[in-house]
């Protein structure tokens, strides 16, 4: 595996971790500011996310922050949020997660959509991390939704370099890592060495953990990336039990600091806070992870990808992700079947 490859797949990990932490840290920096506001969806047509990145700033009038929707009824205080990683060497979104927050029935799912899954797209590498290439976070959020069959209401990246810093702001986390981890690649001066078990981790300990994939004999999870996917999820568990404490209160201005260095998005601040709210009282578990069912062995006209099982994704997303009254159909997805 060339050295690009091996930058790509350690990033997309970091990302994982990075995004969905920043959510549970905003539920913090929404005390520290005082003021809430819940989205306001608008019926007008097709969502386009807003390409200023000043727009998480206080809304002067609740209704600039309304957006656009589609005329089909949905269901009340219900949200879906696409959270991408951006890989700063190689400017794309390595890393793909879709939120949906239920605060009606006070629940946050989220979906980790692998990098190489198939799309029904009309350029030639047909993968979902290939679609910010072809319009930024505009075309990937409209490939998600085309693809799943839901509106995308708002977008969420972050830079990849605010992990070390939210794990370090929390005085690290404890967690039990799944498997003896024996890496050495001199040539990103990446040394990657720990038994399996429990142990207190810092912000570059945690971020070696969640770059691991494979030992230098070649051992590593059985199912590769999805392996590594489902050491990500546990990761973050203990990490949203971790930061809502109210010991971490004092902390709050540090964490805001990182949260407005790190992120854009097309949220304002008091919705951002408002989402943070709802994380706080729900507490950690009510925030569940999942993985679009797939193959990550598949191909489609001799390239390798993540081809996806329509009715195991229609399940899914329909059972944790529609926010329409209506269920979902595989007519309402654009799934490629090789």
């Amino acid at each position: 595996m060339s050295r690009n490859k091996r930058k790509t797949s350690a990033l997309q990990a970091v990302a994982v971790t990075t995004i969905s932490a920043l959510f549970i840290l905003t539920a913090l920096f929404g005390l520290y500011k005082c003021f809430s506001q819940e989205p306001t969806l608008r019926p007008s047509g097709p969502a386009a996310p807003d390409p200023d990145p000043s727009a998480a700033q206080e809304p002067e009038n609740p209704e600039d922050d309304a957006r656009p929707l589609s005329s089909e009824e949905r269901k009340e205080h219900f949200y879906t949020v696409l959270m991408a990683g951006l890989d700063d060497e190689n400017g794309g979104s390595d890393t793909n997660l879709l939120m949906a927050l239920d605060a009606e029935n006070g629940t946050i799912n989220v979906v980790s959509l692998p990098r190489d899954t198939l799309l029904n797209v009309s350029w030639s590498v047909k993968k979902l991390n290939n679609a910010y290439h072809h319009g930024g976070i505009s075309q990937t959020r409209t490939e998600v939704s085309r693809l799943l069959g839901i509106p995308v209401d708002y977008y969420v990246t972050v830079d990849l370099r605010a992990f070390v810093e939210l794990v370090d702001a929390i005085d690290g986390v404890d967690f039990d890592i799944p498997v003896d981890m024996d890496y050495d690649d001199p040539e990103q001066d990446l040394h990657i060495h720990f038994k399996k078990g429990p142990r207190h981790l810092t912000g570059q300990q945690a971020l070696e953990v969640v770059r691991w994939r494979q030992n230098n004999d070649g051992t590593g999870y059985a199912t590769a990336d999805i392996g590594r996917i489902g050491t990500q999820q546990a990761f973050l568990t203990a990490v949203a039990k971790q930061t809502l404490q109210v010991s971490n209160l004092d902390k709050i201005p540090e964490m805001a600091e990182i949260f407005s260095t790190r992120v854009e998005t097309d949220l304002k601040l008091a919705n951002l806070i408002w989402i943070g709210e709802q994380a706080l009282s729900m507490g950690s578990d009510s925030i569940a992870f999942h993985t679009l069912p797939g193959d990550g062995a598949g191909y489609y006209k001799g390239g390798s990808y993540y081809v996806l099982d329509p009715e195991g994704v229609l399940e899914l997303i329909d059972t944790y992700f529609n926010p329409y009254k209506r269920p979902l159909t595989r007519e309402d997805m654009d799934i490629l079947v090789p």
